[in-house]
């Protein structure tokens, strides 16, 4: 078996195993004119699995993004990397769509052992303040345990939370919502 089809198996097996812990908070429900404009999003022709984990499909094409090590040795990646994880409505729990992302910065780091990363966990507005801290940290955490899983070493990783105070996109409409439910992977 190869390294990558290994790594994918962790990658599905982290994913089930958090699915099938759930979220220990009791969830909020989403408005239900934020839910009718993602089904009217959905029918005027957008990609049916961006939809169904809430970000629209432009948004989940994130541009690349070099990542350049703070190591001695100037090592840069191979290639482009991108950074963010996008999440589903109150989950934390990573989608296929982004093993790649995470298969790519846990590669990146395990090469580059100097290097170091924050991963901050993020929330749309929607629910209370301390209630999106825990979610962002939840999503923050989950990024680290598969890059953990892939072999990246603990001290290369710290999980932070920034809930709702960090938006990417401010407004308070579905599309805006869903690009702030993210962890974003800060090399610093």
């Amino acid at each position: 078996m190869t390294k990558a089809k290994m790594a994918r198996g962790l990658i599905a097996g982290l994913l089930v195993s958090m699915a099938l812990v759930g979220c220990t908070n009791t969830p909020i429900a989403e408005s239900t004119n934020a839910s009718a404009n993602a089904a009217n999003a959905a029918n005027a022709g957008k990609d049916a699995n961006a939809n169904a984990s809430g970000v629209n499909s432009s948004s989940n094409k994130v541009a690349p993004v070099e990542v350049k090590t703070a190591d001695a040795t100037g090592v840069q990646p191979a290639a482009s990397v991108s950074r963010l994880v996008y999440f589903a409505f109150d989950s934390y729990v990573i989608s296929d769509e982004f093993a790649a992302v995470i298969e790519a910065n846990a590669n990146f780091l395990k090469a580059n052992r100097g290097s170091r990363v924050s991963i901050e966990g993020n929330t749309d507005e929607l629910g209370s303040r301390e209630y999106n801290i825990a979610l962002g940290q939840q999503r923050a955490e989950a990024v680290r345990r598969a890059l953990s899983l892939l072999g990246v070493q603990e001290g290369q990783m710290e999980a932070v939370s920034f809930g709702e105070e960090k938006p990417a996109v401010p407004g308070g409409d579905a599309q805006s919502r869903a690009q702030n439910r993210r962890a974003f992977i800060n090399y610093r």
